[in-house]
């Protein structure tokens, strides 16, 4: 019998799929994170896990939810106006104040209102709200938001300083850091997550003062083609002879935020005031006018801002000239050209044109032109805005050149290691941190670091006027401000600096550039979204506690109107609503310590509490420090 050909077959292994008994922990490296997020962890669609993180600028507001690395949403508070929504000084008049205060109130309600149905999509019944705030916030604008929020019946309100959420942002806990806004530059010491808020430095050269500098350096400098009146005219008649300076009107606050922010950069250190003043005498034109113009410059700084605090900004082609004078002012907006002497704005046009004069030998950068809109619409087309290469290099110097009134960022920085302990000095000069929308220019942070170095150099006395006179007179030392901070000159380092200097010493080199690669404008929120994801935060104020508080408020101001006796006013007192508010300024009350309703009655002190028994006890102010017992080795991390 022959045998059947058959196909022969391999003996197959049979696969019997089982669920994997991993721990789904231990495998976490292979989860892919969903198409609709950015991350790997879970999102709740309802409730309070994810809290809404806001950081209220006076000019921009960035909004989104805890756990993410970046916010929604970024939108000009004023809207398209560009305008801050609070400005450093108020009016003086009640009347006028009240009227800024309620107009201030329906801004932060609209934009409030925007956050969560226009940039969010949430309802703020279900969300737990993080106030990312700057340590000088004004307390009736922190007073405002919280009521705003507890109307829209948020949960909670949490109030976190921005200055140690920048820190946590880059997985530390203690540094120097310094915050760049719109209206003013802050530093802030913060050692093992404590705000050191007595040691605070402030100076009012920030973002404002930059945008209202360059300006006027526009108004006086750059040139301004109008677009031609007919078709035929755009081809016969030539571009210089339509140039003209710049119309007020064209330089809006959009146009110049857009040149700041898209044209403008930090450009490398001048050379000494000397040589300054040698170029500045030689521009004056010598002789009798020199020697004054000399001595102008000897009581002035190089910054244009400042040495133009006295005299304002003139304008001979246009017929506003009053309102450009006292609008665009070199220094401030609200200065009239009317107290200002002739022969002073003479001086500082003087000055300004050798200043211009320096920039341009010093600086590198090409001109640019920009299309603008037209003052007048002729239906012919854009008008063009040349902007000069060294105001786009050099307008920036007004940050790093102060006077005495107003520190430059570098000296507001070594201001605030003077402040601090002689032991901490040495580990926050190694952990500074720059922050905020300012720090944003090309080469700012490199700058701010060769600034620090120069103002540590030993300062070069001035050359005496009269020779006779200084051989009689003995010679007096030079006050070095800051020659106990000279010796940490191999140790200062920046966490975010792009591009570090060759570092001269070991704590230098593992610090500097170290940082995560945050923008310094987004570090404040996303340590803000880093401790909401943490659970870990600040003081909370809970809607209930709000809403308790306000009752009391109100019943106890009844009983304040019906009677003026002042024993019914100490026994109906109750703590105002701002009091259950995080504010620094005040600090609580040692055990024991009598009230202040008590030592204006002349109570004891050892008596206090029983002379008035019936008054509630103001709440201590809550504290403003984190607690980082629970995370502090994945923030470290």
């Amino acid at each position: 019998m022959s045998n059947v050909p058959t196909t022969p077959r391999a003996n197959r292994t049979v696969h019997h799929p089982t669920t994997p008994a991993t721990n789904r922990l231990n495998s976490s490296h292979i989860t892919q994170a969903s198409p609709h997020y950015t991350t790997t962890r879970r999102h709740s669609l309802y409730g309070v896990e994810d809290r809404v993180v806001v950081d209220p600028g006076s000019r921009i507001w960035k909004v989104g939810f805890s756990g993410e690395g970046k916010p929604r949403d970024v939108f000009f508070a004023a809207g398209k106006e560009a305008q801050a929504l609070w400005k450093l000084s108020r009016t003086s008049d009640p009347q006028a104040r009240l009227e800024e205060d309620k107009m201030l109130e329906v801004r932060l309600r609209h934009c409030l209102r925007s956050v969560f149905h226009d940039s969010l999509l949430t309802d703020p019944k279900a969300r737990k709200v993080i106030i990312i705030e700057t340590p000088l916030l004004p307390m009736y604008i922190k007073e405002m938001m919280a009521r705003i929020l507890f109307e829209n019946q948020v949960p909670s309100v949490s109030f976190a300083p921005s200055h140690l959420l920048s820190l946590m942002a880059v997985g530390r806990i203690t540094g120097l850091v310094i915050d760049c806004g719109h209206l003013e530059s802050v530093a802030l010491p913060i050692f093992a997550g404590r705000p050191l808020f007595p040691r605070i430095q402030t100076t009012p050269l920030a973002g404002e003062r930059l945008t209202s500098h360059l300006r006027a350096l526009l108004l006086m400098f750059a040139t301004y083609l109008p677009p031609p009146t007919s078709l035929s005219a755009a081809i016969n008649v030539p571009a210089a002879n339509r140039a003209t300076r710049v119309p007020p009107e064209v330089l809006s606050d959009l146009v110049v935020e857009e040149i700041k922010t898209r044209c403008c950069f930090v450009g490398p250190a001048l050379d000494s005031r000397a040589k300054f003043q040698e170029e500045y005498n030689a521009a004056a034109g010598g002789g009798a006018d020199s020697s004054s113009a000399s001595s102008d410059v000897d009581m002035m700084n190089v910054d244009a801002e400042s040495t133009s605090s006295h005299a304002g900004f003139e304008s001979t082609t246009s017929s506003q000239a009053g309102e450009v004078s006292s609008e665009f002012s070199i220094i401030t907006n609200s200065q009239a050209e009317s107290s200002v002497p002739v022969s002073s704005t003479v001086r500082s046009e003087g000055y300004l044109e050798a200043l211009a004069s320096m920039y341009k030998k010093h600086s590198t950068a090409t001109d640019l032109k920009m299309r603008v809109t037209p003052v007048q619409q002729t239906g012919t087309g854009m008008g063009t805005l040349i902007i000069p290469g060294w105001i786009r290099e050099r307008a920036a110097e007004v940050l790093f050149e102060g006077d005495v009134d107003e520190s430059s960022l570098a000296e507001t920085i070594l201001n605030a290691l003077l402040k601090i302990p002689v032991d901490l000095r040495k580990t926050l000069a190694s952990s500074i941190l720059v922050s905020g929308g300012t720090a944003m220019l090309p080469g700012f942070i490199p700058r701010l670091h060769s600034e620090i170095i120069r103002s540590l150099l030993t300062p070069t006395p001035p050359p005496s006027r009269n020779s006779d006179s200084s051989k009689r007179r003995p010679t007096l030392p030079q006050y070095d401000k800051y020659s106990t901070l000279r010796p940490l000159m191999p140790y200062f380092a920046i966490l975010d600096n792009p591009s570090p200097p060759t570092a001269q010493s070991e704590r230098a080199r593992g610090n500097a550039g170290k940082a995560p690669a945050f923008t310094p404008a987004m570090l404040a929120w996303v340590g803000g979204s880093l401790a909401g994801a943490l659970k870990t935060g600040g003081s909370e104020v809970i809607r209930e506690n709000w809403d308790e508080l306000g009752e009391e408020g109100d019943e106890s101001n009844v009983h304040a109107d019906d009677a003026m006796d002042i024993s019914e006013l100490t026994t109906t007192a109750t703590p105002k609503k701002s009091n259950i508010l995080p504010d620094w300024t005040r600090s609580p009350l040692r055990p024991g310590a009598p009230s202040a309703i008590a030592a204006k009655l002349g109570a004891p002190a050892a008596g206090a509490h029983a002379a008035v028994p019936s008054t509630p006890s103001t709440p201590a102010p809550p504290s403003t420090s984190f607690n980082f017992s629970r995370s502090r080795s994945s923030v470290a991390t």
